[in-house]
């Protein structure tokens, strides 16, 4: 009861922050499963000032970046045409590429030192980037946990403390870069730096697009204080993406990089943070910079405790949040420095629910924008950059400004709230959730009609329950054949009557083939003996595969499925649906992509693709579209099934047929890939004039 009302009590304090920070217009919800709009289509427009110019005149009706500069947010505030909602989870920081001493053409890394990273806390003035950049609408960011959200709260003394030990002090941080500078091998002759008779360059990426160009240039004139000679490079999100986050930074080709940031849900509990940001453990693993990360031991086991929940207790929590928020900034690999207060724009005819973390950015947004009152319709939007990267449903792009669209094409299952950071369900009809005695979870009122919670002293998991897969000889393992017979959290949830009723966009309906292959391409990712084999995503897969047990089909009208997972979160709702499966791709759809990898012509990740000399998997756009259609050809001839062996029990007969046809019809229509469940489906997407059209998934026959 004492920890239940803890968290009721910090959600309060949380939501009189968010409220206090702005006077927006209130906020409603009002959720459509379906999606409100016939259409939504997306234009790039970089230009901040233009696009509130543009939203004015009714050009757009809805910008998807945030507006963050003090003199138009005022515009908007006074225009009679326009609206706003607010956000907090928007931030900024400096990344440091970690290779050293030396890069590969024998050229000084400063940032491949730990304390001299440590010592860039002290070096740059937060407060003056709050003050004198972002006009006020910013507060001063030392570590990765957002003010106002409930993490932030539970260690507000620790985090106080450490702010006093890494305030602004330039001479004391001069100091401690001088001396390591010096171990380094490097000279200070007449106040600029040498290393072996050259100048130590920092080659500098800041990005250009919004107040980072600002921030960056500040940064770079207290590097040239410090003695440095810096090389400031101006580039686009779409510049930069190649170098700090496909680039090997062993190359040298930069320092240092403006990094920016979103939580795009409400998050309650953060725990994974230091992992994401700090450890090659990282979902961003594909990345080769997050690959040059080496933590000390004791921070990366703590990471890794913490993102998988093993801790035992709350006490054991709060034990190792406070040391990993200690442990972060002697490591430093990144130095965080601001939390954004966003206003999100729109026309006063325009609703959305924006969220308080993510803004518009959020899951929310297919099922909650609109024409107010009305449903059915269309909408403009603009975004300051649309379509970076390929997309394919394996390891595509990771940037909002694509992730954002694939969104409204993904049937989920469920999705944060925008205002609570608790789940809404869409597929998910009930959830029993089982856990052991000493796992910190605990439900929030209001829960009750979906889900069940229960204690006990011990979960057995079932022999039959499939632990994982085996890429060699592509059979699944038995939790008995694992050896595995206890598991913390048991939850069964059912999904309702979905199978052979639940459509694609290309009008195939969803089977037990569908959750099978999804689940097995993972472990084949993961394992040398597979042509799917990619080096890139086996430090993540191995952190997910430490949470999770095994799962297995209870029954399949309704859909039923019992998962066993050593993870929880604070809240029992999440804990619950950790492991839920939205199973968003066909099949079919993905058989042509791991063809086209197996065969070695395209790959997944970009890592891959990159060492493999081939060109990385976009289902939109490209070259690739005629690689995959080549994979489809062949699938429609051979009957091809991915894991057949396994996955072909499960397919009905004519099935692969049907489905194949309904792809091959799609491709012919569409000319994309890009098929899912959700609301709206891919309409259009221009890859060289960068626009997107969505349409409703009505409008499908």
């Amino acid at each position: 009861m004492f920890k239940k009302g803890i968290h009721r009590i910090i959600l309060i304090i949380l939501f009189l922050m968010l409220f206090s920070l702005f006077s927006a217009p209130a906020q409603t919800l009002s959720v459509n499963p379906n999606g409100w709009l016939d259409q939504v289509a997306f234009i790039p427009e970089k230009d901040m000032a233009k696009a509130v110019e543009m939203m004015s005149k009714g050009d757009i009706d809805i910008y998807f970046n945030e507006i963050n500069d003090p003199q138009l947010f005022r515009r908007v505030k006074e225009d009679p045409n326009l609206t706003y909602g607010t956000s907090f989870g928007l931030y900024y920081e400096l990344t440091f590429n970690p290779v050293g001493p030396t890069y590969k053409d024998g050229r000084l890394n400063p940032f491949s030192n730990k304390k001299i990273r440590e010592a860039m806390n002290m070096v740059v003035d937060r407060q003056y980037i709050v003050d004198e950049i972002m006009g006020g609408l910013a507060e001063v960011k030392l570590l990765p946990l957002n003010k106002g959200f409930p993490e932030y709260e539970r260690y507000k003394d620790t985090i106080a403390n450490l702010e006093k030990l890494y305030k602004y002090d330039f001479n004391k941080g001069k100091q401690i870069i001088t001396t390591e500078m010096k171990k380094m091998g490097a000279e200070l002759k007449g106040n600029k730096w040498y290393y072996k008779g050259n100048p130590v360059v920092v080659k500098f990426i800041i990005r250009t697009e919004d107040r980072r160009k600002q921030i960056g240039d500040y940064v770079a004139n207290q590097l040239e204080k410090l003695g440095f000679t810096v090389e400031r490079m101006y580039k686009t999100s779409r510049e930069a993406s190649p170098l700090w986050v496909r680039g090997n930074p062993e190359d040298g080709q930069w320092d240092i990089y403006t990094g920016g940031w979103i939580t795009t849900v409400l998050a309650r509990d953060m725990a994974d943070n230091f992992r994401f940001f700090y450890t090659p453990d990282s979902e961003m693993s594909y990345s080769p910079l997050w690959r040059a990360y080496k933590p000390d031991k004791e921070f990366r086991d703590i990471a890794n405790k913490l993102a998988q929940r093993t801790f035992k207790s709350m006490a054991e929590r709060n034990y190792l949040m406070r040391k990993a928020l200690e442990l972060c900034l002697k490591d430093s690999v990144r130095i965080f420095l601001i939390d954004q207060k966003a206003a999100w724009a729109r026309r006063k005819d325009i609703d959305i629910a924006v969220d308080y973390a993510g803004g518009n950015s959020s899951r929310a947004w297919p099922y909650t924008l609109r024409i107010a009152g009305k449903e059915g319709g269309s909408v403009k939007a603009g975004m300051s950059e649309v379509i970076i990267d390929p997309w394919n449903p394996i390891a595509g792009s990771n940037w909002v400004y694509d992730t954002i669209f694939w969104e409204a094409t993904f049937g989920r299952t469920w999705i944060y709230h925008p205002y609570t950071g608790l789940p809404i369900l869409f597929g998910i009809e009930s959830a029993d959730l089982t856990v052991t005695s000493d796992v910190p979870t605990f439900p929030n009122k209001g829960s009750e009609n979906w889900l069940k919670v229960k204690r006990v002293k011990s979960i057995t998991v079932p022999d039959d329950a499939w632990y994982g897969w085996d890429a060699k000889k592509q059979t699944m393992v038995t939790a008995k054949e694992a050896g595995v017979k206890e598991a913390k959290v048991k939850v069964v949830i059912n999904y309702g009557d979905v199978l052979g009723k639940k459509k694609y966009h290309d009008g195939t309906v969803q089977s037990l083939a569908d959750y099978l292959v999804d689940f097995i391409v993972g472990f084949e990712r993961a394992s040398k003996d597979s042509k799917l084999y990619d080096e890139s995503y086996v430090d993540y897969f191995n952190s997910w595969r430490e949470s999770f047990v095994a799962w297995k089909i209870v029954k399949e009208h309704p859909l039923v499925i019992e998962y066993y997972t050593n993870y929880a979160e604070l809240d029992a709702e999440l804990t619950a649906l950790w492991p839920t499966t939205s199973v968003l791709f066909p099949w079919h759809a993905l058989a042509i992509g791991i063809r086209a990898e197996e065969e070695g012509k395209l790959a997944f990740s970009a890592d891959k693709a990159e060492a493999t000399k081939v060109e990385w998997m976009n289902y939109i756009g490209g070259p690739s579209l005629g690689i995959l259609k080549e994979m489809l050809d062949k699938s429609q001839k051979d009957n091809y099934v991915p894991f057949k062996n396994f996955v072909g029990k499960y397919v009905k007969e004519g099935e692969i047929k049907e489905r194949y046809n309904a792809l091959s019809n799609w491709y012919n229509r569409f000319k994309h890939f890009w098929v899912s469940n959700g609301p709206y489906y891919l309409e259009k997407a221009d890859t060289v004039a960068h626009t997107i059209l969505l349409k409703n998934a009505k409008f499908l026959k």
